[in-house]
């Protein structure tokens, strides 16, 4: 998967088995990104950088990555069940096509 924003440095992966996106900075992992996926919804669960790497927009990025890599799937609406995810969704008004309706 490429990384984000383009930056060498850094590599999302989308570890299916486990269920969650990774960030990764210089083979270190910076902040993960689960989720739960129904073949027809992913949730996003929880957003989180580990505690050494805050402060950097760390999981600003990862769920940047993770929101691209969703789009460009298309076959999938997204539930932001993470405070932070909810706010980052709020913060990129151009990504709401792809929340979930809630009825």
């Amino acid at each position: 998967m490429t990384s984000p924003a383009e930056d060498p440095e850094f590599v999302l992966s989308d570890e299916k088995d486990a269920s969650r996106y990774t960030l990764t900075r210089d083979g270190a992992v910076v902040s993960v990104l689960d989720y739960r996926d129904d073949g027809r919804t992913i949730v996003l669960t929880r957003a989180f950088t580990i505690p050494t790497f805050r402060g950097n927009g760390y999981a600003a990025r990862v769920v940047a990555g993770a929101v691209a890599d969703i789009a460009a799937r298309g076959d999938r609406e997204v539930d932001a069940v993470c405070w932070y995810v909810a706010d980052w969704f709020d913060a990129h008004p151009e990504h709401a096509g792809l929340l979930r309706r809630r009825s």
